[in-house]
């Protein structure tokens, strides 16, 4: 007697879908780019609190696959506009 729940899973049927390991620094700076340019404009905070956390953590990662000047730039830009609009609430 065979295992008949095994089949759904053989063959590679319902494998995975794998991703690029590698995220495309182009991307990155698009959307690193666009992040800084809302914030450079906004008078405001124009992030949620929760949104605020989000990109603190998330900026930081982002920047480990950009070279480590340009990283190091964009972290002090982020920085520098996310306390800017703290101060301006």
């Amino acid at each position: 007697m065979t295992d008949a729940q095994g089949s759904l899973f053989g063959d590679g049927r319902m494998s995975v879908p794998q991703r690029a390991t590698t995220p495309d620094p182009e991307t990155i700076r698009g959307r690193l780019d666009g992040l800084l340019g809302t914030l450079r404009a906004a008078e405001t905070m124009p992030l949620s609190e929760r949104d605020a956390r989000m990109w603190s953590a998330v900026v930081p990662n982002m920047t480990r696959w950009l070279p480590e000047a340009e990283a190091a730039a964009i972290r002090t830009a982020f920085a520098r506009e996310m306390d800017r609009l703290r101060q301006a609430a």
